[in-house]
């Protein structure tokens, strides 16, 4: 989570993005469980979490947590890889997104990562 604003709703800024890495939670539209999160107002502090392009409409959704999200915390969205692999793009110089492997020992495996060569092989 990279900051928080105030914007009717307190909006959860991220490093992802749902136009460039999870394009089903606006064509779908779906929702995604995010990890210890519940409804809107069901858990003491609701937020808005939305990505960092200038789209307004780069929202994945509102959702509350038992405790204030403050900038640095990590927040785990589940059942994503599918379309967020095949349907990304790099809209507003957004990175795409890493791909590794958790396992259930905890032990985490970087499979792949993308940089600057990957957002120029897109455009040629």
């Amino acid at each position: 989570m990279l900051d928080i604003v105030d914007n009717e709703i307190s909006t959860a800024i991220l490093d992802t993005s749902a136009a460039c890495h999870m394009p089903d939670v606006i064509e779908m539209p779906y929702r995604p469980y995010v990890a210890g999160s519940g409804n809107p107002g069901e858990k003491a502090h609701t937020y808005r979490l939305g990505g960092p392009t200038c789209l307004a409409g780069d929202i994945i959704g509102d959702y509350s947590f038992d405790a204030p999200l403050k900038p640095g915390d990590r927040l785990v969205f589940c059942d994503m890889a599918i379309y967020s692999m095949v349907k990304n793009n790099t809209f507003n110089g957004m990175k795409l997104p890493s791909i590794v492997l958790a396992k259930k020992d905890g032990t985490v495996k970087l499979i792949k990562s993308f940089g600057y060569e990957d957002f120029k092989n897109r455009l040629s």
